[in-house]
Order: C-alpha cells, then sequence, then structure tokens
C-alpha cells in the first residue's frame, strides 16, 4: 500500500492531528481577539489567518523542548507549539499583569517567555533576526545542542537588520533558520513594490547559504523544507533561509482596512486559499480526520478560550509602581 503524503516524511497520523489542533487553535483565538476589539475589551489585534499551515507545521518540525525562537508579531502559532497557552495569550491581550510577555507593558504580538525559549521580541520589524543570529553564535561558540529559528514579514526583509543577521549567520555558518512569511503585503505596499526579486529566497545566494520558496498554505510542503533546514543546521552547515508563500486573510491589524488598497476580486479570491480549510480536506480525504473529530476537537479548543477569556478579563491589571520595574537594575542586577 502507498503511503501518504505526511507518512512519507515520518510523520504519524498523531503528528498530522496535532498540527491541525494546533492550526485550530491559532484561529480560533484570533477569532476571539477580533471580536474582543470590535466590543472595545482589548486595543489590539494583529492576526496570523491566513498563515497557520507555515507556523505550525515550521515549528512542528524544530525541537520545541531545546530550540529557540524569536517570532515576530503574527506568529501565534508558532509560540502555541512551542508552549504558549491561549490563557497565556489571552493575558497579553488584555494587558494584564499575568502577562508572562511583558507583564501588560508590550501591545500583543510582542512574545517572550524564557521558560518555552522564546526571545522577547520588539516593535522595531526584524530586530529579532539579529537576536537569533547571536544566540546560535552562542550554541556554536558554546557547543551546545540546540538551534535558532526567527520569522519576519516579506516587507521587513528590506531592513538592515535582515541583511546583517543574514550576513553574519552566513559568514559563520551558524545554526539558525530564518523563515519568511511572505502574505504579499506590508501592510498596504504589494510585494512587487517592495522587493526587486522574484523571490526573498533569490537573496539567500548573496549570504552563502540554500534558499528555498514553498507553498505557505501547504502544510506538508514546510514541514519537509523546515525539516531538512533544521537537519543542516544541527549537524553544522549553516543557515537556511525559508520563505513561506501565503494569503493575509484579514487586514493588516485591527487598526487598518484592506479594502482601501485590495481589489474585491482579490479579496474573494484569496478565500480559497485558506490553510485550515486546505489541510482538513487533505486529512479527511486520508482518512485521518472525520468531520465528527473535527467538530470534537473545535468544541475542546472553544471552551479553552471561552475559559481563557474570561480569566484573562477578570485578572487584576498591573500595579502601577510596576512600570519602574526592569528598567534600572537592582544591585546585583535583576534575579527574575
Amino acid at each position: 500500500m502507498a503511503k501518504n503524503r505526511h507518512e512519507e516524511l515520518g510523520l504519524s497520523n498523531e503528528d498530522v492531528l496535532a498540527i491541525y489542533e494546533t492550526m485550530v487553535r491559532a484561529r480560533r483565538v484570533d477569532e476571539r481577539m477580533w471580536l474582543l476589539n470590535r466590543a472595545g475589551k482589548i486595543p489590539f489585534v494583529i492576526s496570523c489567518q491566513g498563515q497557520e499551515a507555515a507556523q505550525v507545521a515550521a515549528a512542528y518540525a524544530l525541537d520545541n523542548q531545546k530550540d529557540w525562537i524569536a517570532p515576530y508579531y503574527r506568529d501565534l502559532g508558532v509560540v502555541l507549539q512551542f508552549g504558549m497557552t491561549i490563557k497565556e495569550l489571552m493575558l497579553s491581550a488584555f494587558a494584564k499583569a499575568e502577562d508572562p510577555n511583558s507583564g501588560g507593558r508590550q501591545m500583543p504580538g510582542h512574545f517572550g517567555q524564557r521558560k518555552n525559549r522564546i526571545l522577547t521580541g520588539s516593535s522595531p520589524v526584524t530586530t529579532q533576526v539579529p537576536h537569533a543570529v547571536g544566540v546560535a553564535l552562542a550554541a556554536k561558540m558554546q557547543k551546545e545542542d540546540f538551534i535558532t529559528f526567527v520569522t519576519l514579514g516579506e516587507g521587513s526583509s528590506n531592513q538592515g537588520d535582515f541583511h546583517e543577521g543574514m550576513n553574519f549567520a552566513g559568514v559563520h555558518k551558524l545554526p539558525t533558520i530564518v523563515m519568511v512569511e511572505n502574505n504579499k503585503y506590508a501592510i498596504s505596499v504589494p510585494y512587487e513594490k517592495q522587493v526587486a526579486a522574484e523571490n526573498v529566497s533569490d537573496r539567500a545566494i548573496g549570504y552563502g547559504m540554500p534558499g528555498y520558496t514553498v507553498d505557505g498554505t501547504d502544510v506538508l510542503a514546510v514541514y519537509e523544507v523546515v525539516k531538512q533546514a533544521a537537519d543542516r543546521a544541527r549537524s553544522g552547515e549553516g543557515p537556511t533561509l525559508v520563505e513561506t508563500v501565503c494569503y493575509r486573510l484579514t487586514s493588516h491589524s485591527s487598526d487598518d482596512d484592506q479594502r482601501q488598497y485590495r481589489t474585491e476580486e482579490e479579496l474573494e479570491e484569496q478565500k480559497g486559499k485558506d490553510p485550515i480549510v486546505i489541510f482538513s480536506n487533505y486529512l479527511k480525504e486520508v482518512n485521518v480526520l472525520t468531520e465528527e473529530l473535527a467538530e470534537e476537537i473545535n468544541d475542546k479548543i472553544m471552551q479553552e478560550v471561552n475559559e481563557a477569556t474570561d480569566y484573562a478579563e477578570n485578572a487584576p491589571y498591573a500595579e502601577p509602581e510596576s512600570a519602574l520595574l526592569h528598567v534600572y537594575a537592582d544591585e546585583g542586577g535583576n534575579e527574575s
């Protein structure tokens, strides 16, 4: 009997169901955040919708028990796969004291959680690339067994931090993977007005590393290329640039209206690019997922989302004096 695509990649039925569940979890959290924003309960949403396949499949190809990640602001799927919970994400959205990312100091999408090896993110785009490369340098210098993984949007691949990080990683053959989630728009600016090359991955040759462009709506295609990149990095062969071509199913953020710069035809066409629908169709075709199981998974996740929303909404805000914490080092430095 011929193997299914996921079996050919060494993924079991349990593996692909786990990927599917995390994708749905990211989507349901994102949808709830939009509702909360429109109800005036949380200030800001920057959406992962349309990019869940790239995020979760890539993160699943890593070792979430030892690798370090530097996600960008849309990466709900990545951080969920690396251990962040729905409750923690909701605490961040509501800017509550228990928010593990910043104690309610940062806007949503600024991930950072030491226990799950999530490097702290920052508002200026692409600053996370040199950070991830620096941690990869530490792995190489100290001969530690981990790699780093960093993501960004295609628009921010034009920033100086991208060039400096990529060049340094290439020169020193560092164990890192740089993944560009190309959703075709840097806020309102289309790809062809940002990048002269046909693909962002075409830039890889200039940094002395392989570059791959892959369909970001295809879970198994993303998993395969990131797994290969991870194997290269672990074996000392250096970094890889991966470009996942995705479709942004929402406006850039809750402060944006994409109808101002995208045609009705384009918006209608991309509805068929929903990675969750695409992957669920595959899983049903290979008899791994049924309608009943899909409903069961969704019901479980919605219960988690409801409980997390209620908890975060009722959790206390940080005390005003806490704004002074972690600004200056105490004698001997901060221990937390």
